[in-house]
């Protein structure tokens, strides 16, 4: 699966996107991103406080409680403004 990251979260991971194979067990979004803060310290403090984080699975906006059935791509970023 493959797994975006923008903005602050992409500075402090230190990368844009990983490659990463998905256990059966991890079912939903807060399942995975616990999962990815288990494989690297710098995904960990990126994911440190979720209440502000947005997620896309395959483009479309959902919730950390959205399952990932079907996904191939998750894409993870901070609130977006505009003007």
């Amino acid at each position: 699966m493959k797994i975006l990251y923008f903005a602050r979260l992409r500075q402090i991971i230190g990368r844009g996107q990983d490659d990463v194979e998905i256990p059966a067990n991890v079912k939903t979004i807060s399942m995975l991103i616990e999962f990815l803060k288990t494989k690297d310290e710098r995904v960990a403090e990126a994911f440190g406080d979720l209440r502000t984080l947005k997620v896309a699975i395959n483009q479309k906006h959902a919730t950390l409680e959205a399952p990932l059935h079907g996904a191939t791509e998750i894409a993870f970023f901070p609130p977006v403004t505009g003007g």
